[in-house]
């Protein structure tokens, strides 16, 4: 028997309570599947910035970076490939976005575009010069790599992500914008100036058991 304030219930009303706890926990079940895919294929679970939308904005920016006229300029006035490092990239959005990932789409499209020389970035810098100190102390003298030789760059790719949202009853638009731009180093001039724009619409619909 089972004590309710105060009075005693029957045996009948304890199992209708136990079976709708029941009922409820099965409504609430749910089981977890895991499914390898290659990672060439597009899979947008939730709408927000994912790794499909890092590696085709980066693949599309540089390829019309490197069709500017400027590049064509400089290569024929210097008579060599511009040496290009990739600057600060800001998260501008309204989410937490990755931005290194998107940093290294860049660096590699770049670097296998074998269109520019491209050289490492201020903390990858850091990083050879110590071990270069590292070598003057430790390392043979035939094997040592002297400082000042680096190659300076000519110029930076920086930019932003910003998103704009759009929510009302259970579906929401979000607006990614990304900017990106060429800074030439010797004058601050911007030598080019790409945009990319995604937009994706997000559903939700409700389940009732």
């Amino acid at each position: 028997m089972i004590e309710w304030r105060g009075r005693r219930v029957g045996r009948s009303v304890a199992v209708v309570v136990l079976a709708g706890v029941a009922v409820a926990a099965g409504g609430c079940g749910h089981e977890t599947r895991v499914t390898r895919v290659d990672t060439g294929v597009v899979t947008d679970l939730s709408g927000r910035w994912n790794d499909t939308d890092s590696q085709m904005v980066a693949e599309a920016m540089v390829k019309e970076a490197l069709a500017n006229p400027w590049l064509g300029n400089f290569t024929k006035g210097k008579n060599r490939q511009p040496v290009v490092i990739v600057g600060t990239v800001l998260n501008k959005s309204h989410e937490h976005i990755n931005v290194q990932t998107f940093v290294n789409d860049l660096e590699r499209e770049l670097t296998n575009s074998q269109k520019v020389t491209f050289v490492a970035g201020k903390g990858e810098r850091e990083e050879v010069r110590e071990e270069r100190r590292e070598q003057a102390v430790y390392a043979r003298e035939d094997t040592q790599k002297a400082p000042g030789k680096e190659i300076g760059a000519d110029y930076m790719m920086r930019g932003s992500i910003a998103t704009i949202l759009d929510e009302q009853d259970g579906a929401k638009a979000v607006f990614y914008q990304v900017d990106l731009e060429m800074v030439d180093l010797e004058n601050n001039v911007k030598s080019w100036f790409g945009q990319k724009k995604i937009k994706k619409v997000v559903e939700k619909k409700r389940t009732i058991f």
